[in-house]
């Protein structure tokens, strides 16, 4: 592997124009959710489960607004066992959803069942989804999202990458910059 070309496509993909809009417009909704006293709930599998619990709390502590991670191993199993894999994001989201609320749904695929039910499950609460997704355009959890920031690739980790890089730059965006101690 050719590591030049290999950071080479993380710059492709981060300098794309619609990932400025797209951050904005997500900003935007997560001021509007906190303003109404909502909160962000997060959640995916593997690494996006990962990147929903650090970016849970940089939103909380960092960004100013109510965050959750769907990634206790209490509450999976639990909800795994008595709903069914498929369906246990979507039986959380029942159980956690507030009015104003918004569910941030990450993917590299788009097409896991349970965060793909779990989407229409918010959204039939009339909650806002944002997912991040990548491999194929038109994913199905993209298609079920109010917003989707979908990054062109296939490669599990670059996907993986720019959605912890483009969730990041949301909460500085809420900060107002991206230099700020962690104490702040």
């Amino acid at each position: 592997m050719d590591i030049t070309a290999y950071l080479d496509e993380y710059r492709r993909l981060l300098e794309q124009p619609q990932w400025a809009v797209l951050m904005e417009r997500f900003k935007q909704r997560v001021l509007e959710a906190r303003a109404g006293g909502g909160k962000l709930m997060l959640a995916g599998n593997g690494a996006s489960a990962s990147i929903a619990s650090h970016l849970a709390t940089d939103f909380a502590k960092q960004g100013g607004v109510r965050a959750m991670a769907f990634n206790d191993a209490n509450l999976i199993t639990a909800l795994g066992n008595d709903c069914g894999y498929e369906n246990w994001i979507a039986r959380a989201v029942e159980i956690y959803a507030d009015p104003h609320d918004i569910l941030v749904l990450i993917s590299s695929s788009g097409r896991s069942p349970n965060v793909v039910n779990a989407a229409r499950a918010a959204a039939d609460r009339g909650l806002y989804v944002a997912a991040f997704t990548g491999f194929e355009a038109g994913n199905p959890l993209g298609a079920a999202a109010d917003i989707n920031f979908w990054v062109d690739s296939r490669a599990y980790n670059i996907v993986e990458c720019t959605h912890m890089i483009l969730l990041a730059g949301i909460v500085d965006l809420l900060v107002g910059r991206s230099e700020y101690g962690v104490a702040d």
